[in-house]
Parts: C-alpha cells; sequence; structure tokens
C-alpha cells in the first residue's frame, strides 16, 4: 500500500508532528509515503510535488511551525477538470489513499475528490489517459482527513491541530498588553483570528480575565454596545485599573455588518471618553514553534490516521481528539455539521449555533459572564462561609481554580475566605476574607496567591483547625492541590468522630504537575510543566552543533512518568526512562547500546527523557556514567537536571482554562452541599466523560499507595507510539528524533 499526505488551507502549527507521526508509524507497518508539496495544488500539478518519504524525511521537524510540505489554496481543483487531473496523478504515482490535514476547505475537496473517484477514472480511461487496468482498480480510493486549523471550528474533533498554540499565543500577547494598560488605566481592544468561529476569542477571555468578548455565536440586540460600555464603566468604579475587549475577526453587529477593533475604539471614545488602544494580532497567532499538547495530540492523530487507512473501513472519515481519545466521524458528517453553524448564524439562530458548538462552549461563555461582571449579583446572604486554599508544592493554574471558584461562589450571595499557607494556615487561624476584586488580576499570574507549602498535618492540628472552622463559621472547604492535600483532607475527615466542627463538605480540586492523582485524567499545572520541559529540550538541541552527542533530562514526576513521556514525545526524545519501567542496570546497558546503534549510523544527537525516581537505586549522575562507559566513543552523554523550572513561569492557557472550570465546578457543587446539608469529601476531576465527582474514599482506593500513583494510568497507552516515533527505521528499536 502507498500512502499520500497533504497539508492544505492556511497552515497551523503542529502539522509537522502530524506528518512526523503518520510518516513513521506508516513505514513501520509497511505502507510506502508519498509527501505531496503545497496542498491540493501539488496534487494537480503533479510532477516533482510528489516525493517518496523514507524515515529520515519526518526527522527534526517536530518542534517546526508551520508545514514542511507547504500549503497552497487552489482555485483549479475546485473544477471538475482540476480533480480529473489530480485524480489522473495520483493513480500514475500508485497512491491507494491520502491523508489530508486541513480545515473544512480542504476536507470538503477531499471527499469531493472521493465521490468522483469512479466517474474520473472513467473519463480518464475514455481518453486515453489511463490504462483499463489502472482504471478498473476494484480497490477503493482512500480519505482520512485531519482537523488542521487554529480556528477550531470543525465538528466531529474537540480540539484542531493549530488550536492550542494559537491560543498560547494569544493568552502571551494579552498578558503583555495587560501589564501595560494596567501600569496606564487604558482599555485595549484586541482583534482575534476565527473566522466564523468565536473559540479563540472565548477560550481567550477567559484565559486571560478579559472584561468584554465578542464572538460570532452570541446574539447581539441593537442596545449590545451600551450595555458593554455600562459594564465596563462599573469596572472602572469597583476598582479595576485597566480593562481588555477580545473581538472575534467573524463578530457582526446585529444588522449582519462585520465589528471592527476600530469600531469598538469609537463607540468607547464617543460614550465613555476613552482613548482605547486597537491590537489586530493577525497571523502572528498561527505563526511559532507548536505547544508540547499540539505536538502529543497530533502524533497521536497521526498515529490513527494510519491504522484507519490501512485497515478494512473504506469510508471517508476525519480523526479527531473527543474526550481524550482519538475518533473516527464519517467525513459526511464532519463537514455537513461544521458548515450548519454558519448557515444558523447566517439565518440570525444564536441558539442553534451555540448548541452545534457543543456543551463545553456554552458553558465556557456563561463562565465568562460571570467572571466579567465588576460586581457580585447577589448581595451576602447569611450562608456561612466557604474556605478555599491551595497545599503542597504550586502549581501553575492554581490562580485560576481561586479567582474562579470565588467568583462563582460570590456571586451567588456565598461568603467566601481564603486560607493563607495551606492547611498551616487553617491550624492558625490565619484567613483571608477575601472580595470580588481581590482576585481581579491573579488568573495569570504563576504559583498561588495564597500561599502553598509542605505541612505534615498532626492530630496536634485538628483542634486548632476545628477552632478556626467554628470561629469563622466555615460550612466548607476546597482544597486545591497535589497528593499531599488530598493525604490532608484524609485527616480531617478521619478526625470527624472526635470534632464535629469537621463535618463539612469538602472538594479537593487537582493541582499538581505530576499529574499522579486519583479521579482525573489530568491534574492543573501538568501543562505548564510539560512546554517549560519541551523549551528547554528545544534548546538544548540547538548547542548540540556537530557533535555526537546524547542528553539525559532529568524531569519531575516523583514515581509517576507521564511528564516524562508526554515530553519524550513531545521533543521527540530517542527514549523515556520511567518508574512504570521498573528499569535495572541491564535494561540500561541493552537502551545505551541500541542508542549507540544509532549515533552509528549517523546520528549526531540523543535525548534521553528520564523520570527521577526512574531508577530506585541509580542517579542522573550514575545513569550518565553508565551510559559514557558503554557509548565506546560513539557518543558523549551531558546530563541536564530541569528542577523546579518545571514548575514556574505564567501557566499556559490550557492550564488556565482547565483550573477555571474545575473551579466553577467545585464553588457550584459545595454551595449545593451547604444547601443540602450534605458533609461528604469529594474529588473533583476531569474524565473522558467530562468533569466527574468522585466520593473521597472511592478516589483513594484508586491509589497505588507504595508508588504514589493510581493504580490504572490512561496516558501508558501512548507508550507504543513513543517507541515508533522513537525508531532509528522501520522495525528497529532505538530512536531518531
Amino acid at each position: 500500500m502507498r500512502i499520500g499526505i497533504i497539508s492544505s488551507g492556511g497552515d497551523s502549527p503542529g502539522m509537522n508532528a502530524a506528518i512526523r507521526a503518520i510518516t513513521r508509524c506508516a513505514l513501520d507497518r509497511g505502507v510506502e509515503v508519498v509527501g505531496i508539496h503545497e496542498g491540493w495544488q501539488g496534487v494537480v500539478d503533479g510532477g516533482a510535488k510528489y516525493q517518496r518519504f523514507d524515515w529520515r524525511s519526518a526527522g527534526g521537524i517536530l518542534q517546526l511551525g508551520g508545514t514542511i510540505l507547504g500549503t497552497a489554496r487552489s482555485e483549479i481543483f475546485r473544477t471538475i477538470p482540476g480533480r480529473r487531473q489530480a485524480v489522473r496523478n495520483l493513480v500514475n504515482a500508485g497512491i491507494d489513499g491520502l491523508v489530508v490535514i486541513g480545515g473544512d476547505g480542504s476536507l470538503t475537496g477531499a471527499l469531493y475528490l472521493y465521490q468522483e473517484w469512479g466517474d474520473h477514472l472513467a473519463a480518464l480511461a475514455a481518453e486515453g489517459a489511463l490504462s483499463a487496468e489502472l482504471a478498473q482498480n476494484p480497490q477503493p480510493f482512500r480519505i482520512v482527513g485531519l482537523p488542521g486549523s487554529i480556528d477550531n471550528d470543525q465538528y466531529g474533533t474537540d480540539m484542531s491541530i493549530g488550536a492550542d498554540t494559537a491560543l498560547n499565543t494569544i493568552v502571551e500577547a494579552v498578558d503583555r498588553l495587560s501589564s501595560t494598560a494596567d501600569s496606564h488605566q487604558r482599555t485595549f481592544v484586541v482583534e482575534v483570528m476565527g473566522r466564523r468561529c468565536g473559540y479563540l476569542a472565548l477560550m481567550g477571555a477567559v484565559a486571560t480575565g478579559a472584561d468584554w468578548v465578542l464572538i460570532p455565536e452570541e446574539e447581539l440586540d441593537a442596545r449590545w454596545h451600551y450595555r458593554m460600555t455600562e459594564a465596563l464603566k462599573r469596572g472602572r468604579e469597583a476598582g479595576r485599573r485597566h480593562d481588555i475587549i477580545l473581538v472575534a475577526e467573524g463578530a457582526r453587529h446585529p444588522d449582519g455588518l462585520p465589528i471592527r477593533a476600530d469600531t469598538i475604539q469609537e463607540i468607547l471614545r464617543n460614550r465613555l471618553g476613552v482613548e482605547a488602544r486597537v491590537t489586530v494580532l493577525g497571523h502572528v497567532q498561527r505563526g511559532g514553534s507548536p505547544s508540547a499538547f499540539e505536538r502529543v495530540m497530533s502524533s497521536r492523530l497521526g498515529e490513527a490516521a494510519v491504522e484507519y487507512i490501512a485497515g478494512p473501513d473504506p469510508t471517508p472519515v476525519m480523526i479527531g481528539l473527543v474526550n481524550n481519545q482519538t475518533k473516527a466521524t464519517p467525513l459526511t458528517e464532519v463537514i455537513a455539521q461544521s458548515q450548519a453553524v454558519n448557515t444558523e448564524i447566517d439565518q440570525g439562530n444564536f441558539k442553534n449555533a451555540l448548541a452545534l458548538r457543543g456543551r463545553s462552549f456554552l458553558d465556557s461563555l456563561d463562565l465568562l459572564k460571570t467572571l466579567t461582571r465588576a460586581e457580585p449579583r447577589e448581595e451576602l446572604a447569611d450562608k456561612g462561609r466557604v474556605a478555599i486554599l491551595t497545599g503542597g508544592p504550586d502549581a501553575p493554574g492554581m490562580n485560576a481554580v481561586l479567582r474562579t471558584a470565588l467568583r462563582i461562589a460570590r456571586n451567588e450571595g456565598q461568603d467566601v475566605v481564603g486560607v493563607r499557607d495551606g492547611f498551616q494556615g487553617l491550624a492558625r487561624g490565619d484567613i483571608w476574607d477575601l472580595s470580588w476584586m481581590d482576585v481581579q488580576n491573579w488568573i495569570n499570574l504563576g504559583g498561588s496567591e495564597l500561599g502553598a507549602i509542605r505541612y505534615e498535618l498532626t492530630d496536634a492540628d485538628l483542634p486548632d483547625i476545628a477552632h478556626t472552622i467554628q470561629e469563622w463559621d466555615i460550612r466548607g472547604l476546597i482544597a486545591v492541590g497535589g497528593m499531599d492535600t488530598y493525604e490532608q483532607v484524609g485527616a480531617l475527615v478521619k478526625g470527624r468522630h472526635r470534632y464535629p466542627e469537621l463535618e463539612i463538605p469538602m472538594i479537593c480540586v487537582p493541582a499538581t504537575i505530576d499529574s499522579n492523582l486519583p479521579g482525573t485524567e489530568i491534574t492543573i499545572g501538568a501543562d505548564t510543566a510539560l512546554n517549560n520541559i519541551v523549551d528547554a529540550v528545544d534548546k538544548i538541541k540547538y548547542t548540540a552543533g556537530a557533535a555526537h552527542r546524547a542528553f539525559i533530562v532529568e524531569v519531575m514526576g516523583r514515581r509517576c512518568g507521564y511528564l516524562a513521556l508526554m515530553a519524550g514525545i513531545a521533543s521527540g526524545a530517542e527514549m523515556e526512562l520511567l518508574p512504570e519501567d521498573n528499569a535495572t542496570l541491564e535494561t540500561l546497558l541493552r537502551d545505551t547500546e541500541l542508542l549507540r546503534e544509532g549515533f552509528r549510523k549517523g546520528k549526531k544527537l540523543g535525548i534521553v527523557i528520564m523520570s527521577e525516581n526512574a531508577f530506585p537505586y541509580y542517579d542522573t549522575e550514575f545513569v550518565r556514567r553508565v551510559m559514557e562507559a558503554e557509548s565506546n566513543g560513539a557518543f558523549e552523554v551531558r546530563e541536564s537536571i530541569l528542577g523546579h523550572l518545571q514548575r514556574g513561569g505564567v501557566p499556559t492557557a490550557f492550564d488556565r482554562i482547565q483550573g477555571s472550570r474545575l473551579g466553577a465546578h467545585a464553588a457550584k457543587q459545595i454551595m449545593s452541599d451547604i444547601a443540602e446539608k450534605r458533609t461528604g469529601a469529594q474529588v473533583v476531576g476531569i474524565l473522558r466523560r467530562g468533569v466527574v465527582f468522585t466520593p473521597f474514599d472511592e478516589a483513594m482506593a484508586l491509589m497505588d499507595w507504595e508508588n504514589w500513583r493510581p493504580k490504572e494510568q490512561p496516558f501508558l497507552q501512548w507508550r507504543g507510539l513513543a517507541d515508533t516515533l522513537a525508531k532509528p527505521g522501520p522495525g528497529e528499536r532505538a530512536g531518531e528524533s
């Protein structure tokens, strides 16, 4: 079998990761690969645009933005003669199927090609352009699409290739604008991409703490500008020093005319006397190196595309990511549903348009309407207080949880207090009576503004904590942190029989870079840590020069290999050493031998990602010395222990959004528990079916306590993908990034 790969339409970060995965997974299965340059135009042009790919063709491209295949919008492919020429070229090249990476337009073209394939073969045979043998091939042409668009506007996937990177670019830009805006008490209007989809604007607003957003899917009345300016005015009166307005490029006035950033600027000048600054981010949003999430997701989609195209089902599909699992959706359904949103918007059926975007999109819009308020909707009621704290090692994104939990609860009239320095502060009665505006600028801050420290809770602390709860009339507790925090909540639960004051509902929110908690597949902070690791490895690669050198990069994770494995996939590492592997000196020697063979075949650089507890008795320096000794002079070995830089820096868009999401759910659940007089402890998390609350005891039963990690670790299913991509060639075992 021989397949072709094209990238078409607008480029997006992560396309190269998909190309790499498709190429290597296909070659490893014995499937030949042809890279077709310049999108559908290249398919039509043929000739030199068709390039046979080998294993090394996909090397060194993982961290590159854009697409090595190039892309173009083809007018001739929109015509029947153009598609007929494309069929002729594909047949003559012996290509049995195509993997198409692109947006709606690109995938629509792929569907047309599939539907017309038989007619084109017959016509080409009649013209004498194809032999009867080629024209009568009984095997159907295969088409698999991958969603490649920063707009994230395609049905059949939760995320499209490029959207996460674009979102991080927007967040970084708005963070920079916010600092200068705050200094001068200014207003900025920021226009972002998205075409007819408001995903980037909406999620960008959630992740940056923006004060207003305009998107195509939300219905606007004739007085929308009045409501916007009044809301901004109330925010300034409440003490807000600056305003950020995000507008999607596809936003429309009620009469259908586009809402431009300069239009909003004029409205603000006329109604508020504000001289707003306009920033149109433009194509900077689709450029740059892909995020870690982008690289891993694109690799997974590429692997799934090969599995499908080499399988028995000829139905043309798009492979997307749904609830963190790859899923094939018929291409006809993808295109019809994606186009239906635009139709509903054009017809003014905004409720239908929002429904078609999905539950998560609608929930995020509702959440944003609360977060952007200048003040709570409800006055404080006599409901006691909810305490929120962060415990154990800090994690990026904790502040997003705190900010959202406070505002969701406070908006319903529920008083909220913050506890400084976690459970130690709870024992000492170090309480902060938080207000709505106290958390205004927390969203983009790393660490925890409440303080998060390691503290060993003892029985002697329980009476002090009980006293604090009684003194402050605390009726519910939201604890944000890692396994240390979970264990401390467990200690409070166990102490209830002695201290009835502890009989209050408690909710644990997972926040740790280690990603080793039960009841969730995602922990707040892990995405930021992963990007920090990948960024460091990308820089390390550039230091190698012409030397034959291997780098051992030690990452955190305690006894969980999540960071090591995901970083290995995202950075193109030759191998990953995980605690779950139960590695020994013997396996280390075998891995070193495989790495040595890779260098003998021309490798100049090797990356080994090693979890901090990959070996029970050997540290990184010992591993380095063993590998260098066993290299037989083929390469030298350096080590880089990344340490605490992994948990530092500002949180990524993903961690801010998921932190806000979990904070909102935790606040709503704790208020419901208080109202219904439920006193159980729970763990909130994100599993395949969405946000899930698990009773505390049930969650703890999911733990492998000897190794401080869950008994089941879903991320290990991608171990095989990592091994395949790291091989020096088809059927071999070592890695060549």
